[in-house]
């Protein structure tokens, strides 16, 4: 069981030691399975690496031996094309072996290339962008009806949040007051057709943030201690929280960095050797 206390009672790997190791791991994971299924995200992926990396291994409580621990905490990827960024937490965080992770997109794996349901620790099938946090909505009122202490974290992308769908959902929770909601915001500026403030852009976040009654916190999302700041306040905060997090898309591999091409292409022998080195 992983206990948001940030306390590991289960054997993990020594590599597993600390956040930093551990997003680098994740990194790893990203690059090899998505060379080895020929296709998938590796962009948005990367860039939410050390967010994933405290979450599963400290700030969530869930337990890898039992899916279906009423108590544990709830995460639902909105932005379901990073799923290897998930596949890789859920794996080294126990919930099955890693080896699985070769398989991704693999015909009769469990492995999708967005989040699936059959896969041990995905709470919610996602792919369609903008409907996460609606969902995220309907469990924190759940939680908050069985007055347990629960707490539900959607992670979104910042190109997602130009879907409409999403800001209902704020309301929504804003004027219920689902202070068991955190959402994750991946402000990495880059989307398909290129940087988020070119294409539709959705600033200012933190202005929508307030006025639609959520406390917020803007920080680096690759530091980890503001990681862990922003998550502490989100608890002690009688708001729904967002958390947004400034990234670089493709984040750890720097030819993938601050590239819209590598939102989604597969990635060469080269590549794959130059990113493997550049992780070690």
């Amino acid at each position: 069981m992983l206990t948001s206390q940030g306390t590991n009672v289960t054997n993990v790997n020594n590599i597993m030691k600390d956040y930093a190791q551990i997003a680098k791991t994740i990194r790893r994971d990203i690059i090899e399975m998505i060379y080895a299924a020929g296709s998938g995200h590796a962009g948005g992926s990367l860039s939410l690496a050390d967010i994933f990396a405290v979450l599963y291994f400290g700030e969530m409580k869930h337990d890898p031996a039992n899916l279906q621990w009423e108590d544990r905490d709830r995460l639902i990827l909105s932005k379901g094309h990073a799923a290897p960024v998930l596949y890789s937490a859920l794996a080294r965080s126990g919930y099955f072996d890693p080896e699985y992770l070769k398989t991704l997109r693999k015909t009769d794996s469990f492995l999708e290339g967005h989040p699936a349901m059959k896969t041990p620790g995905v709470e919610v099938g996602t792919g369609s962008l903008g409907q996460g946090l609606s969902i995220g909505c309907g469990l924190a009122v759940s939680f908050i009806k069985r007055q347990t202490s629960q707490r539900v974290f959607v992670i979104l992308g910042d190109g997602e949040l130009q879907e409409g769908q999403n800001w209902e959902a704020f309301m929504f929770a804003g004027h219920n007051n689902l202070n068991n909601l955190t959402a994750v915001i991946d402000l990495n500026d880059l989307q398909i057709d290129g940087k988020v403030t070119e294409v539709n852009s959705i600033e200012p976040i933190a202005d929508k943030m307030k006025s639609f009654n959520w406390d917020y916190t803007v920080i680096d999302g690759h530091d980890f201690d503001q990681i862990q700041e922003a998550f502490k306040k989100a608890r002690l905060s009688d708001k729904p929280f967002a958390v947004i997090a400034k990234t670089v898309k493709g984040k750890g591999v720097s030819f993938m960095e601050n590239k819209a091409e590598w939102h989604g292409k597969p990635i060469g022998k080269e590549e794959y050797d130059k990113a493997m080195k550049e992780l070690l």
